[in-house]
């Protein structure tokens, strides 16, 4: 990753930031996008420039807002002089039982988990195919196994899943494109999720019996991007077997 400048979204917290500080690590520069985590973003930056002054830099949008995704990537090359890897992380979360969905809600889970990756991934192609890089997006396992009473939420991740492999198409043979799908690596931000009796369900259903760590999903992201050059339009399940025992 020596050289290699990398564009994330969603990066300044949680996954996005094992993310961040596992291919900084490896030697990549950073561009970190963020919506309304300024303060996490600008520790992260912080914290990650005194190891290596200049390394990262910040980038402030609304996903949603189509028309300035372009604007990332151009800030990204503006500021590193190329763009090597695109990682689409950034996502809403939240449910939406069938009876109740509104297209404000349709708008907000489809917009940031599927069609925000698609336009960012579009403006940042020409720079990927370029240098010969890749795109990551940070799929889900319920995009094959729908997470009940979130039916927008896992219809967007499986439209991303389909993405990826499109995207693996239309990129290569100059890049690749690839997916990585977490299953309980952090419990959501929020008290629907603060049952200890359902997260033991959760767990007892993976294979390994336990949770595992956003620098799971690091080191597999970092697997995909640096390590595995005739790996592309695949999906990578990191989530102690979870999906299997579904």
């Amino acid at each position: 990753m020596q050289g290699k400048v990398v564009l994330i979204t969603g990066g300044a917290k949680r996954v996005g930031a094992a993310i961040c500080r596992k291919l900084h690590e490896r030697g990549a520069d950073l561009m970190i996008h963020y919506r309304s985590s300024a303060s996490e973003a600008r520790a992260l930056q912080d914290e990650l420039n005194q190891s290596r002054m200049n390394s990262v830099s910040l980038v402030q949008a609304d996903l949603l807002n189509i028309s300035g995704l372009p604007k990332l990537v151009a800030e990204t090359v503006n500021r590193f002089g190329r763009l090597d890897v695109l990682i689409n992380n950034a996502s809403s979360f939240f449910p939406t039982n069938l009876g109740e969905i509104t297209e404000s809600s349709w708008d907000d889970l489809v917009g940031t988990n599927l069609k925000a990756p698609l336009f960012l991934s579009q403006a940042a192609a020409p720079q990927i195919r370029k240098h010969h890089g890749s795109i990551v997006n940070i799929v889900d396992i319920h995009a094959d196994k729908p997470l009940k009473n979130y039916l927008v939420y896992s219809t967007a991740k499986g439209g991303l899943v389909a993405l990826t492999k499109s995207l693996a198409r239309e990129i290569g043979p100059e890049a690749r494109a690839n997916a990585v799908a977490p299953g309980a690596i952090l419990w959501p931000e929020d008290e629907i999720w603060a049952d200890a009796l359902s997260r033991q369900r959760i767990i007892n259903q993976t294979l390994l019996k336990r949770v595992g760590h956003p620098e799971d999903i690091a080191k597999t992201v970092a697997f995909l991007v640096a390590d595995a050059p005739y790996i592309t339009g695949e999906v990578i399940a990191v989530d102690g077997g979870r999906s299997v025992s579904l």
